[in-house]
């Protein structure tokens, strides 16, 4: 009998330092899909505007609807599946997803516009909690290449956003969304199969898992306690500062281009394209370098080099600015991934509930700041909002006051 329990716990060992890298390339493409639906809600506003006559403060409530129940919630839906894992709860997610965009290509109205897209909130809401868990299960030792892995694919969907609006939404009108439907069933389907080896994965990691929690407990103390709570807001304030650089470069930067050097909106595109597609780059590189030389170094290199770039964007020519931007959206976004893996270790066994809190609530909330950042152009200009926009990295170096990589391991029990 002692035999046979060692023998599970040796392959239970084995599979936990395995990489399951079919998963991660899945789990990757999935959040591909779900980002790209996501984005399918702002391409269409000047479709909707169009169509429907919305004005900008009904395309408003539209985002607003989106961000808070695609990014808002998740920290709750977070926190039941750390405590009730639910593998069937992701193809479920994507389900209502797929309903949203049904209701987007049929709207006849704003109502139903705004009820379609808190469908597609709450599917995405759902995924990214339980997404990030699946690729955490399947990292092996090698986390940081994980969610390296799996938010590059969020990132690249978000960046198609562009192309949805010139290819598929300006020739077919609001009906062209009938498409994302499936985009949507192609992801359930892929999402079946991971909600499979999910479930499979619960059961052999249920004993280590309740064996660690216990080792958990019996090494935190008051004093760590503290340390671990001051980290996490510390956390969450560096991932809201980048949220929101990043939302106001991509709302505005395009319209200051446009005013700066005389350039049209095409030309202008140019910049947010190089941006976005840099900064998925950045996203995957910042995993794997964070897996050799420490999470707390890549977080705090990721804004101690962007703030220069930063700041010297707005005062070059047009030509320096391509290279520029594109050199900026790799590093500041080298901490995407970094950030949640960093979450992870800090506050073992809360998967979901650090996924939430980063990928969803610190993240959201940025995109919601942007809205100020909105309001201040018309208050006191586009150019010294952008002034304003470019100075928000230096908050990002309070990364310097996190914990170091060895405290945590030392302190904490990374499972």
């Amino acid at each position: 009998m002692q035999a046979s329990v060692l023998k599970q716990t040796n392959v239970q060992s084995k599979n936990e330092t395995k990489t399951m890298y079919h998963i991660l390339l899945i789990i990757g493409f999935v959040h591909l899909l779900n980002d790209a639906i996501q984005a399918l809600v702002p391409a269409m506003f000047p479709i909707l505007q169009k169509s429907m006559g919305l004005s900008f403060t009904e395309l408003g409530l539209i985002a607003f609807a989106l961000n808070v129940t695609a990014s808002i919630i998740q920290p709750i839906i977070g926190t039941y599946t750390d405590r009730k894992p639910s593998p069937y709860a992701l193809p479920l997610g994507l389900t209502f997803t797929f309903f949203g965009v049904l209701g987007l290509a049929f709207a006849p109205s704003f109502l139903i516009v705004v009820i379609s897209v808190i469908l597609i909130g709450v599917g995405s809401a759902t995924f990214h909690p339980e997404g990030s868990r699946v690729a955490y299960m399947a990292a092996g030792n090698k986390r940081g290449l994980a969610q390296s892995i799996y938010q590059v694919g969020g990132n690249a969907g978000q960046a198609l956003a562009p192309l949805i609006t010139a290819f598929i939404l300006v020739p077919l009108g609001q009906f062209g969304s009938i498409w994302f439907t499936l985009i949507a069933a192609m992801a359930i389907g892929l999402l079946l199969y991971i909600a499979n080896w999910y479930a499979k994965s619960i059961t052999l990691k249920k004993n280590s898992t309740i064996n660690k929690r216990t080792q958990t407990e019996s090494k935190k103390n008051i004093q760590v306690k503290k340390v671990v709570t001051s980290a996490m807001i510390l956390l969450l304030f560096f991932v809201f500062a980048r949220s929101l650089f990043h939302a106001g470069l991509t709302n505005y930067y395009a319209f200051y281009a446009i005013e700066q050097y005389g350039i049209s909106i095409q030309q202008a595109q140019i910049y947010l394209f190089l941006f976005l597609a840099f900064g998925a780059i950045g996203t995957f590189a910042g995993g794997p370098l964070a897996d050799r030389f420490g999470k707390k170094t890549i977080l705090l290199l990721s804004m101690l080099l962007s703030a220069p770039l930063s700041l010297l964007l707005p005062h070059v020519t047009p030509l320096i600015a391509y290279p520029l931007i594109a050199l900026l959206g790799f590093t500041i976004l080298s901490s995407f991934s970094v950030a949640v893996v960093y979450g992870q270790e800090l506050i073992p066994g809360k998967i979901g509930l650090i996924s939430g809190l980063i990928v969803g609530l610190a993240f959201g909330m940025g995109a919601i700041g942007s809205i100020v950042l909105g309001m201040l152009a018309d208050i006191i200009g586009l150019e010294k909002t952008i002034l304003l926009t470019v100075s928000i990295p230096l908050l990002g170096l309070c990364s310097i006051f996190l914990p170091s990589d060895k405290w945590i391991k030392e302190n904490t029990y990374s499972s």
